[in-house]
């Protein structure tokens, strides 16, 4: 095959689709018209012999080709922004700083052990400082040069003079031990009302986006605890027969770790969790934050997009 008839150009075009799963905000984030997306999408879908991206009442929905094409085409392109951002900005082997993420030990998890490891490689003078966000944006701490880097899936009313990118999108699932609940394929609205509930709460209250689908249609849980933390409840309902609704990551992890934790569909739909990275405009252009939230970005997209495969 010869590659110079390829328009690697659409590739980007697909990434971008994929993650925002949006015509408008996707023709937004590439600075194109509607007429002008349109336009390479056709090309897109003529060059993978396939529709790729379908209308649906909310968006656009990919088609089974799309997600088989999705982690490979993805990945590609954020190697090639890596690459690129790498290219572009100064030496950082010689810069010494220390950078202040803002975030939840669920995304510490997943986000530090690869972050680190490119740190190393990059900026090996460069000190990473992680701490628990709160459960509403540390406005003040960003304004202020404490925060560099706020990431979490939560955060209401960001201000404008703010700079916000999504970097990730995680479905809920039901994370149960198997030991109490019988191995479920589906579980029952009504099992999953009357069994008690465990919640993750930075705030203190107890009402989450599932209390707020179950009360549209006249139900609610019995929730009998709420902690600050992504990570302690998966060890809380170990043992009992509480279940515990949490982000799909949470539930692969703590299904492979700990022996009799599985996980099944919630029995209400419940809208994703859409991760944002957000940071003041002192640190826009600097080149060591910006070529970090790349990183994080990267990261982040990554982990998303292989839950997405694993889903289809």
């Amino acid at each position: 095959m010869n590659i110079s008839t390829r328009d690697f150009n659409l590739l980007y075009l697909f990434t971008v689709l994929y993650e925002e799963k949006n015509l408008t905000k996707s023709a937004e984030r590439m600075h194109l018209s509607q007429p002008a997306l349109s336009h390479k999408l056709n090309k897109l879908r003529t060059e993978f012999d396939d529709p790729l991206f379908v209308r649906t009442g909310r968006g656009i929905a990919p088609t089974p080709k799309a997600d088989k094409l999705a982690l490979d085409v993805c990945s590609l392109v954020k190697q090639l922004e890596r690459f690129y951002t790498q290219s572009e900005s100064e030496d950082l082997s010689t810069r010494t700083d220390s950078v202040h993420l803002y975030t939840t030990d669920f995304i510490q998890l997943f986000l530090l052990p690869r972050l680190l490891q490119r740190v190393s490689e990059v900026a090996p003078k460069v000190k990473i400082v992680a701490h628990t966000t709160g459960g509403t944006l540390p406005i003040k701490v960003l304004e202020q040069g404490g925060c560099d880097l706020a990431i979490a899936g939560f955060y209401q009313d960001i201000p404008r003079h703010l700079y916000r990118q999504e970097v990730a999108k995680f479905g809920f699932t039901v994370l149960y031990d198997q030991n109490y609940h019988s191995a479920m394929t589906s579980l029952s609205l009504e099992k999953f009302v009357q069994s008690e509930h465990v919640v993750t709460t930075l705030t203190g209250d107890l009402q989450g986006l599932v209390d707020n689908e179950l009360g549209k249609i006249g139900k609610c849980r019995n929730v009998v605890l709420g902690a600050a933390s992504f990570l302690a409840l998966p060890h809380v309902i170990s043992g009992t027969a509480r279940l515990l609704t949490c982000l799909q990551p949470i539930a692969d992890h703590f299904s492979a770790v700990c022996s009799g934790l599985a996980y099944t569909a919630p029995p209400i739909p419940v809208s994703d969790a859409r991760i944002e990275q957000v940071w003041h405009a002192r640190t826009h252009e600097d080149a060591l934050r910006k070529w970090l939230r790349q990183e994080v970005r990267c990261i982040l997209s990554e982990k998303s997009q292989s839950q997405s495969k694993s889903q289809n």
